[in-house]
């Protein structure tokens, strides 16, 4: 959520970050808003004041005896008092009604965040790592003979309708596994705080990290009103929700292993083959809680904690700064980290990292006290997937695969597996 205050002191340069953003200009709309609900308080506040002294002036009226002017008075107080009423009213639905507006905008972009419309004018930051030679055609993840046998389309498509999938025997274990691993690095190695939260939540939340009000067709609402989350981005960051924290507890940065829902309303058609979109999967995600001062180092310090996972399963990739107009709706600035999929002789998006700054904080209203005492300050929050389970599993099968079918698995993966290295032909681990 934007700050009414920024908007009022450079309306232009709001304007220019939404017109990066693909948008055309809203501060007028806001500040017509914003003045004129000023306008009823400030009457609100002058009655109010008239009011008073018409109250003070009502005694006197009554000790002197003068009952025309004491029934004047209280006439006045009277009218005063609907008045009042009537425009404290009218204030308070302009209040919700310029929330409401500036719920719906997207956060503005940095300065170092490159110009463009879409995915096609986002840049390359570097690359690790080579893709493999094959000396036979690679096939996508659910053609592998490896795999066939514990990825089950049919069976899901039966259970739940299209994009599921049902995993079994050494897949399963394989895409368990792959979470497992991804949890101890991040835990051990990078120190994040693992943390287990519900995958069901209230409305307010949703609202706190921008999926609502105007992202709610992406996802499932239960019949009592709770929604499933799209990420546990969405349970990590509120947990400071309407909270004033302590500022040096300062970064808080946590890691979560969940399930996600998503209805994925506006990709019809796109990526049906395969678990490369699906309306259930798993990720593990990073949410850090920081102050103004630290953001941006935190943001590079998360995008070194997902490439990180990526390099010790050997799976080459590379790192993209999207530009304005590819953004998500909350973010600053971010990185996407995109993997080498053989069977699709493309890079694809397996992880997405992104500092988001106060915008979230303030629609939280989670605040923390500067060190030294000061006015609170909204947090600032990052979050990014650490990775995707389901793409993860899709890269390691890609491009592991062998002529024959099978499959070589990461050595990182081995000890998470009994000391097996690959899959066989016949979908067992060995």
């Amino acid at each position: 959520m934007h700050d009414i205050r920024a908007i009022r002191d450079n309306p232009d340069a709001f304007d220019a970050g939404l017109a990066r953003r693909g948008l055309g200009p809203m501060s007028a709309e806001i500040l017509a808003l914003d003045a004129d609900r000023r306008a009823r308080i400030n009457a609100a506040e002058e009655a109010k004041a008239e009011q008073n002294r018409a109250s003070k002036e009502t005694g006197a009226a009554k000790a002197r005896g003068d009952e025309a002017e004491f029934e004047r008075l209280r006439a006045l107080i009277g009218d005063s008092k609907a008045r009042i009423a009537a425009m404290t009213d009218e204030a308070e639905a302009l209040d919700r009604q310029l929330d409401d507006l500036l719920m719906t905008i997207p956060n503005l972009p940095l300065d170092s965040v490159p110009d463009g419309r879409d995915e096609t004018d986002n840049v390359e930051i570097r690359r690790w790592g080579e893709p493999r030679r094959m000396n036979f055609a690679p096939l996508e993840h659910y053609q592998i003979p490896a795999v066939k046998h514990g990825m089950d389309f049919a069976t899901a498509a039966r259970l739940s309708g299209s994009r599921y999938v049902v995993l079994t025997g050494s897949v399963a274990r394989v895409h368990r596994a792959l979470a497992q691993f991804m949890i101890d690095l991040h835990v051990d190695r990078h120190g994040l705080t693992e943390t287990w939260t519900p995958v069901l939540v209230l409305t307010e939340m949703m609202v706190g990290t921008g999926q609502l009000p105007k992202f709610g067709e992406d996802s499932y609402q239960t019949t009592e009103g709770s929604w499933l989350i799209p990420t546990s981005e969405v349970t990590l960051t509120n947990t400071v929700h309407g909270e004033l924290v302590d500022h040096a507890s300062l970064p808080r940065r946590m890691v979560a292993h969940s399930q996600c829902f998503r209805s994925e309303a506006g990709s019809a058609g796109r990526d049906t083959a395969g678990m490369l979109r699906q309306h259930q999967f798993e990720k593990v995600e990073m949410v850090s809680i920081t102050d103004a001062a630290n953001g941006l180092a935190e943001h590079d310090r998360m995008t070194k904690c997902a490439e990180a996972v990526l390099e010790a399963l050997d799976l080459p990739y590379r790192t993209v700064a999207l530009c304005a107009g590819d953004m998500g709706f909350s973010a600053r600035i971010t990185h996407d980290l995109e993997v080498w999929l053989p069977g699709q002789d493309t890079f694809r998006e397996i992880s997405s990292v992104s500092y988001v700054g106060e915008f979230q904080g303030r629609r939280m209203n989670a605040r923390y006290r500067p060190e030294g005492g000061g006015k609170p300050e909204f947090v600032h929050t990052l979050n990014g997937s650490g990775l995707a389970v389901g793409r993860t599993l899709i890269a390691v099968l890609e491009n592991g695969q062998q002529a024959d079918g099978s499959v070589d698995l990461p050595a990182a993966l081995h000890p998470y597996l009994g000391g097996a290295t690959r899959l066989g032909t016949d979908g067992r681990l060995a």
